[in-house]
């Protein structure tokens, strides 16, 4: 004989479904933060801040020139 109630297996169900989702998710969170705080520390030293700068805002040093080199798509 089979009851459905409150504690039903459908509901147990939809909750393990939702638990595993969320394990998922916290893992996926959890790498993330371990990503960002190696960005932190890299950041957090001279040769970091310089590589940023020369990387995203194209700074460079004094007598020093920049080429930026633009790949052409169209063939």
């Amino acid at each position: 004989m089979l009851f459905f109630d409150t504690n039903s297996y459908l509901t147990h169900r939809e909750l393990n479904k939702e638990i595993y989702k969320l394990n998922k998710q916290k893992q996926f969170l959890e790498k993330e933060i371990e990503k960002d705080k190696k960005n932190l520390q890299i950041l957090n030293t001279t040769e970091g801040k310089e590589k940023l700068g020369r990387e995203l805002y194209y700074l460079k040093r004094e007598h020093e020139e920049i080429f930026i080199i633009e790949y052409d798509t169209i063939n």
